[in-house]
């Protein structure tokens, strides 16, 4: 009892310090002076960054999941030396190859562990979470991953309570990855749960017939609209029924690249592991303090040089290899044959972009005073736009004026530019896509957190008084002329026909649909003698419940039971063949697609050529549709330049002391010949081809990404950097969104749009939609059907044959949605004296 009042005793004392001294480590001289020597160096940078402009990066974009985890899985498989991974949430049991069957090995815990048995050392650091509202567990992450090998070392930060660095608001946001202190990877993907996905988006994933076809195992297959993760400790579990609910796809990007700007990606992990180190395990020997890679003497005027810490931390650090300062740029390859890969390849002139690494840090988050520089370059960056801005973002929270209790500017320098732009008489476009709705689960009626954030968006797109809209209608200009807002959407088909095939299936194996799943969850498992004693031992599967008057969008039926895992992997192969077999005395289903959504793409076939062996009522009841999240951070500045990292459009990712952020600001000299509004116009490659094949993507101008196995879906798109993109600049379907605000590009992006819009809403009814202006309007719309189901009174024909017309995931963002509901843009709770209110914007 003395120890536990004595520990309560000093978690209180140490809330007291630093709630009351919260500048300490910012107070003595020697402190000061080196904020004074940081601060110094960041005005010397553009956008008052800690890092230098950087030529001669070779930077590489990729576009979902598929192929970001491919590369990353790449690059940590070669690695020789070390493994930096920085991350808001590391799931263990993530595969980065799919489908798991054929790449069991490519799953992280194992890839880690097969790494640091080969002598690589592994630093990771998560985001630690506060566990009453969060769901991932990073004390799952750091005990699994350190179990493994003592070459593995994870630290988690920030302390919620009882430390004098209390943080309740903010989190650790960037998603880093550095291999031999040469190879680094920075956008939006978490390498964690609900993030795998491919260009084609399928929101289904049963395969009645081949568990070995299974994409999404356990809790990936997610739908954070219907229901958080939960228990991700128990990975195989999954909460949601795979036969009934659609998966929540995932829309994302990522870079990796190589280049000297590698230096200021390690530059930031190193302070960040050596400020936890230095709070929470000052004392623990096992726990290495890090030094910085950098040769000051091969490159003495870089601003490391002057780095207060630099020769503390080389004193007592352990420093890794880097190869930029001392034999990058040599014409001669280093006698090491292990160097080779070092060296520049495919060939120099590859390395053609300009690399400025920006952040959001401050004393919480990395022990310096803040910086917000990512903030600051997307002012920069729109305010120098000189024809066109295309943005993805999970959010849009912004201001236009100061003073209140959204603070970035980011929405002021879109009013300017645009209104400068139209006083000129020239033509500007600005597109921006975000989710339809944020990811959190529930009913929007009944979600505050969704109306909170969705609130937060339309102050600063078209309502509340200062709004975007509303300024550039006060200057005199119709807004719809030059910024326009749109989300992504989704529908496919389940192969799920219960009572004509699947119970067919189980009274003719003796196996349930539920007890194969939990076999294929032993395979997922793995050899239960390699894990700890703590491992997996049941699965939690959810048997659905008959609901004939249907339910409202938000809220779920059915009971979950857990259920055992066979106790050896041939026993579950045995129980899952054996239901497989089940089907041999019934029908065949190698005609049935598992999945239609390759529709919305240019496939080979249509939707109206798809088989359908169950009853007609079956397979209506089989389609859903449901939002495609947007997960990026990017913006693309008149085809050649790029900011991309972890930062939000929003306060918690702008300000700097909020959530910590990273960025690139990427700028390609490799310029190519095209047209802005039809006169003849130099694009970089980077970006250009970046925001093209998004284009591509969201208007249904891609080909499928059938992911089976059957490694047709392999290019080099997903080789990570220096390996290039294949060129498809000179392709007819890249030809026609190669000129972003041509009259032609732009009627292709707006008609699609609205067709698309039209087409769901017809359908499935779902919110957001202009026809819904108040609460009265949205009990009565919303259909009382399944989440995501068909709405009410619409025929099997009339549905396929109106979603064959479906192209791409785009359609137009409903701005009027609840817009007569005036009380939720307006009101006490938009003060800057709403305690709470950070945490949403």
């Amino acid at each position: 009892m003395s120890k536990f009042i004595t520990k309560v005793a000093g978690h209180a004392r140490n809330e007291l310090i630093g709630l009351f001294n919260p500048n300490r480590r910012h107070d003595d001289p020697e402190e000061k002076k080196a904020d004074e020597i940081r601060e110094e160096i960041r005005n010397g940078h553009r956008f008052r960054s800690f890092a230098e402009e950087r030529e001669g990066n070779f930077v590489k974009w990729h576009i979902d999941g598929h192929d970001y985890m491919w590369a990353v899985s790449e690059l940590i498989d070669n690695a020789k030396e070390c493994i930096f991974i920085l991350d808001w949430w590391l799931t263990p049991e993530l595969y980065l190859r799919r489908p798991p069957a054929k790449y069991p090995e490519y799953r992280i815990d194992r890839l880690l562990k097969r790494k640091a048995e080969q002598g690589v050392k592994v630093h990771i650091i998560v985001y630690k979470e506060v566990t009453q509202t969060m769901s991932m567990s990073s004390a799952h992450t750091k005990k699994t991953l350190t179990e493994l090998h003592p070459n593995i070392l994870v630290l988690r930060h920030p302390d919620h309570i009882g430390a004098k660095d209390s943080i309740q608001f903010w989190s650790h946001h960037e998603k880093v990855v550095v291999v031999d202190n040469h190879f680094a990877a920075i956008g939006g993907l978490d390498l964690c749960f609900g993030r795998w996905d491919t260009h084609t988006h399928p929101l289904a994933d049963a395969h009645p017939t081949n568990f070995d076809l299974t994409l999404f195992p356990g809790q990936d297959y997610n739908n954070a609209r219907v229901l958080d993760f939960q228990e991700v400790y128990n990975y195989a579990s999954n909460a949601i029924s795979i036969l009934e609910t659609g998966r929540m796809p995932w829309h994302d990007v990522h870079m990796t690249f190589v280049g000297p700007s590698v230096l200021d990606v390690i530059q930031h992990f190193v302070e960040r592991w050596n400020e936890v180190k230095k709070r929470k395990h000052r004392e623990e020997a096992n726990i290495p303090w890090l030094a910085l890679p950098h040769d000051v003497e091969s490159a003495p005027n870089e601003a490391v040089a002057q780095h207060p810490t630099r020769e503390d931390w080389h004193k007592v650090g352990h420093q890794y290899k880097q190869r930029f300062h001392s034999h990058f740029h040599s014409e001669s390859p280093h006698d090491d044959p292990e160097e080779h890969r070092y060296q520049k390849i495919p060939e120099p002139s590859k390395y053609s972009c300009k690399v400025q690494v920006c952040r959001s840090i401050s004393d919480w988050s990395h022990g310096y005073l803040t910086e917000n520089s990512i903030q600051q370059a997307y002012i920069e960056l729109i305010t120098n736009a000189e024809h066109y801005i295309y943005i993805e973002n999970q959010f849009f929270v912004t201001n236009t004026v100061e003073g209140q209790s959204i603070t970035n500017q980011i929405g002021r320098a879109l009013v300017d530019r645009i209104i400068k732009a139209a006083k000129a008489g020239e033509k500007f476009k600005v597109v921006v896509t975000i989710p339809e709705v944020p990811g959190f689960a529930g009913d929007i009626k009944a979600a505050s957190a969704v109306q909170t954030i969705l609130a937060a968006q339309w102050r600063g797109i078209n309502r509340g008084g200062n709004s975007i809209y509303e300024k550039i209608r006060e200057a005199g200009y119709e807004p719809m002329d030059y910024i326009r807002f749109f989300h992504l959407r989704s529908y496919d088909r389940i192969n799920a026909p219960y009572e004509s095939f699947i119970k067919k299936m189980e009274d003719a194996s003796g196996v349930k649909f539920s007890e194969a799943q939990v076999a294929l969850a032993r395979e997922w498992i793995g050899d239960p003698s390699l894990l700890a004693d703590n491992y997996q031992k049941e699965v939690a599967i959810k048997f659905t419940t008959p609901n004939k008057e249907g339910l409202v969008e938000g809220k779920d039926t059915g009971k979950i039971e857990k259920i055992p895992i066979p106790e050896s992997k041939e026993a579950a192969r045995d129980t899952i063949r054996k239901f497989e077999r089940g089907a041999d005395s019934i029908r065949g289903d190698e005609d049935v697609s598992d999945s239609v959504a390759q529709h919305m793409l240019r496939d080979r076939t249509g939707l109206q050529d798809e088989k359908w062996l169950g009853t007609e009522e079956e397979e209506l009841n089989a389609y859903v549709s449901e939002l495609l999240y947007i997960h990026s951070k990017v913006m693309i500045v008149d085809d050649r330049k790029v900011i991309m990292g972890s930062a939000n459009i929003n306060d918690r990712s702008q300000k700097g002391d909020g959530d910590s952020e990273i960025a690139l600001v990427v700028e390609d000299h490799d310029m190519v010949d095209s047209t802005m509004d039809g006169k003849p116009y130099q694009v970089a490659r980077f970006a250009a081809s970046l925001r093209r094949k998004l284009y591509r993507e969201h208007l249904g101008l891609i080909s499928p990404q059938i992911c089976d196995g059957n490694d047709h879906s392999h290019n080099d798109f997903i080789r990570p950097a220096p390996h290039a993109n294949p060129n498809e600049m000179d392709k007819d379907l890249d030809h026609k969104v190669a000129d972003p605000i041509s009259d032609a590009t732009w009627e292709l992006w707006t008609t699609t749009a609205s067709t698309n819009r039209q087409i769901f809403q017809e359908c499935f009814k779902p919110v957001p939609s202009n026809l819904v202006r108040n609460w009265k309007a949205y009990d009565n719309y919303v259909p009382k059907v399944k989440v995501g189901h068909v709405a009410p009174d619409i025929t099997l024909s009339h549905l396929k044959e109106r979603l064959s017309l479906v192209k791409g995931a785009l359609v137009e963002a409903p701005l009027d949605f609840l817009i007569e509901e005036n009380d939720m843009v307006t009101g006490a709770e938009w003060t800057a004296l709403n305690p709470t209110l950070p945490i949403y914007i």
